[in-house]
């Protein structure tokens, strides 16, 4: 059974960094996409960074190209974001997912497995 479980989340405040990791229990590291998404209160989950292992390339949502970074390390079985520059509007629930769909980007109908999530709050 696949499983994938985030940490990292806490309380920050604004121009503060943190790194959140996603461990997971199989190869699933290793599929084709491994994203991260979030979700405020009231609001829609979204997407926030993908990297693709079939091309190499790690793409980005507009409000975190810049300050954010995706990145794997396959020995650990573990996919990292690093979030510099935190802002309010960044403060949500995040969640690593996995598509074995190569060419999975920005939707979360595209990704098959799913961590609980981890609270990031950034205060102002």
């Amino acid at each position: 059974q696949v499983q994938l479980v985030e940490s990292g989340g806490g309380l920050v405040q604004a121009g503060g960094s943190l790194r959140l990791s996603c461990a997971a229990s199989s190869g699933i590291i290793n599929s084709n996409v491994m994203a991260w998404f979030r979700q405020a209160p009231g609001k829609e989950r979204e997407f926030v960074a993908v990297s693709r292992k079939t091309d190499g390339n790690t793409y980005y949502a507009d409000s975190v190209k810049g300050r954010f970074t995706i990145s794997r390390d396959n020995a650990k079985n573990t996919v990292y974001l690093t979030m510099n520059s935190l802002k309010p509007e960044d403060t949500a629930v995040y969640y690593c997912a996995a598509s074995r769909y190569y060419s999975a980007y920005n939707s979360p109908s595209q990704y098959d497995y799913w961590g609980q999530g981890t609270q990031v709050t950034v205060s102002s």
